[in-house]
């Protein structure tokens, strides 16, 4: 249970970082501050990480109580994941995005920032197919690597909106997800054996 490799924590960082697309979602984040005047960097990275922790625990009950097995969620998920990475590579839109508009600006972001952009089904997915592989503790180091991430994103948004430009932050999409349809595959053929 307590196996820390570093391989693992390398592969579940990887791909959370890939799902969540933090980076990507820098976009939203930028019009998100203009709408609202601010966002709370720390209170959504810890909203995230409530979500993340608490899947990545509580998720086994819920596919228990609909008798469904780990192998069939991280296959299932690992279909999403493949998806999600298409998704990022081809520029399309799979998922969709769903924000009313209606945010009074009282929560500065924890509401449609940390859930569903951050903390998301792609997210949960990803945890509960990674839980499928990984040891816990490789995670839950994963989840904090991301969370640090996230948190550095969020506090300097404007600053790599100037340097990476629209056309840098689609680049970086686009690699990461060739990494997240390559990782998909490989957590597919895992459980397809």
């Amino acid at each position: 249970m307590f196996s820390i490799d570093i391989k693992e924590i390398f592969s579940v960082t990887l791909v959370l970082f890939s799902v969540i697309d933090i980076l990507g979602s820098i976009p939203i984040i930028v019009s998100f501050r203009a709408k609202y005047g601010s966002i709370q960097s720390g209170k959504i990275t810890i909203a995230s990480g409530i979500i993340m922790i608490s899947f990545l625990f509580v998720g086994h009950n819920i596919l228990q109580l609909f008798g469904v097995d780990e192998s069939s969620f991280a296959i299932a998920g690992s279909l999403l994941i493949f998806l999600f990475g298409i998704e990022m590579v081809l520029g399309i839109e799979i998922f969709k995005h769903h924000s009313d508009g209606k945010e009074d600006g009282v929560s500065n972001g924890i509401i449609p920032i940390a859930f569903p952009l951050i903390g998301g089904a792609g997210t949960i997915t990803a945890l509960l197919s990674l839980r499928a592989e990984y040891h816990i503790i490789n995670i839950i180091i994963g989840i904090f690597i991301n969370l640090l991430i996230v948190f550095i994103t969020l506090k300097s948004t404007g600053f790599l909106e100037k340097k990476l430009g629209k056309q840098g932050i689609n680049a970086m999409r686009k690699v990461f997800g060739i990494i997240l349809i390559s990782i998909a595959i490989k957590l597919f053929k895992n459980y397809m054996n």
